[in-house]
């Protein structure tokens, strides 16, 4: 079964940064891409980044796009996710979502196959 782990949320001041990680596993991942998802309270989820694994295309919502960066080990089949000059418009649920065998990178959540359990991002004012 493939296998999404989210880690490296938590309580952060504004104005800090943090570093989100992705690992996939249970499969032989080729071609794939992993994109990055967010869901605030109240709020419908969004697209935050993507990244294709094999390609290294990226794709930045408008929100994060200057002050991101998502970048990926190939050998580890794990994804990055870099934040810096947070505010707490980012705070919201994390989530991962990987898709095997595509060329898509975007935020469209509807092409992503494989989820992960999310991971909280609080940041403070």
């Amino acid at each position: 079964d493939v296998q999404i782990v989210e880690s490296g949320g938590g309580l952060v001041r504004a104005g800090g940064s943090l570093t989100l990680s992705c690992a996939a596993s249970g499969s032989t991942f080729f071609d794939y891409s992993i994109g990055w998802f967010r869901q605030a309270p109240g709020k419908e989820r969004e697209g935050v980044s993507s990244i294709h694994i094999d390609r290294d295309d990226t794709w930045y919502a408008h929100s994060v796009k200057g002050r991101s960066a998502i970048s990926s080990d190939r050998a580890k089949n794990t994804v990055y996710l870099h934040i810096v000059n947070l505010t707490p418009e980012d705070t919201a649920v994390y989530y991962c979502a990987v898709e095997p065998a595509t060329d898509y990178v975007g935020p469209d959540e509807n092409a992503y196959s494989y989820w992960g359990q999310g991971t909280q991002v609080t940041v403070s004012s």
